[in-house]
């Protein structure tokens, strides 16, 4: 009786050799969709850290004196290039500098500050293709980073 039960579990043993295999091969798209999409999202966040931080050093630049337009522009295009994030001179990214008047208390006094606005384009390198499939389009993301910053008066 015992040898009958061992020899009905290795044929089904021997017949389920395959199963795995097959199993594997349905689940490894899905595998690979999830961990690909989780590395692309992870170099979007890096890229909007450092335009985030680009924003951050050009208003810096921007509230100091004797700095023009042209060298916080400069400021952030050398902070995006250290930063790793690909620049295409003359459309990508856009860095506008405004003067801005913002009131810290509804009826208080204007502070005279600097604002910076760093807009880039993020293209995704893997999804865009693979989103298809999926019915979504994500081939570019707007990153956009701003910093405001106080023009502090020399004083004593």
């Amino acid at each position: 009786m015992a040898a009958l039960k061992l020899a009905r579990k290795s044929r089904r043993v021997r017949n389920a050799r395959g199963a795995e295999l097959i199993e594997f091969a349905l689940v490894l798209p899905l595998l690979l969709l999830l961990v690909l999409g989780i590395v692309d999202f992870g170099f979007l966040f890096q890229r909007l850290e450092v335009v985030t931080n680009a924003a951050r050093e050009g208003a810096r630049i921007a509230v100091l004196p004797s700095y023009t337009t042209d060298d916080v522009k400069a400021r952030v295009n050398d902070y995006l290039t250290r930063g790793g994030v690909p620049i295409v001179a003359g459309t990508n990214p856009t860095i506008n500098v405004t003067k801005v008047n913002p009131t810290l208390t509804p009826g208080g006094a204007a502070i005279p500050s600097e604002q910076v606005v760093v807009t880039y384009s993020h293209t995704y390198l893997f999804l865009s293709g693979v989103a298809r499939f999926f019915g979504g389009n994500f081939t570019t993301v707007p990153l956009r980073g701003q910093a405001t910053m106080t023009i502090e008066a020399g004083g004593s």
